[in-house]
């Protein structure tokens, strides 16, 4: 097997494990914002593999293994980590989070369906490997990301 796929595999293994440890005690509000972070963050390390990808040498199986993952975040319900006490530091928790994302539940709701269609896409032209069809479909999913950010994250 591939490296890269034992990585992803092993990645998403250690998030489900640390996900089942937090499940427990998930209700804390820092426990929240740091098991969202690490969602956030385990994706655009993804998103940078993809990245490199379609800048240098086109591995078709890395690209694949890292939509996948992209995917299975995006669809895994990262809203239920925006629970209430979220919103703000907590000690040495920090957000970036705006106080919108959890009052305009309409605009949350209609950004976070784009990402999941776009990663999804985004998942399923990675299976076929076409490098061009998979750069637009990346574009995609960085466009839906940028207008989260733009809405609902402090810089």
């Amino acid at each position: 097997m591939n490296k890269m796929i034992q990585f992803t595999i092993a990645g998403l293994l250690g998030l489900g494990i640390v996900t089942a440890a937090v499940a427990a005690d998930i209700t804390r509000p820092e426990e929240q914002i740091l098991t969202r972070q690490a969602g956030y963050k385990f994706m655009a390390w993804n998103m940078g593999k993809i990245k490199a990808n379609l800048a240098g040498d086109y591995n078709q199986q890395q690209v694949k293994a890292a939509a996948n993952t992209i995917a299975a975040i995006a669809n895994s319900g990262m809203g239920a980590l925006y629970g209430p006490g979220t919103d703000k530091n907590i000690g040495t928790v920090e957000t970036r989070a705006k106080a919108d994302i959890f009052t305009d539940k309409e605009k949350v709701i209609e950004l976070a369906r784009q990402f999941v269609t776009a990663a999804n896409q985004l998942a399923e032209i990675a299976t076929n490997g076409d490098k061009d069809a998979v750069k637009q479909a990346f574009g995609q999913v960085g466009q839906s990301c940028k207008s989260c950010h733009d809405k609902f994250r402090a810089d």
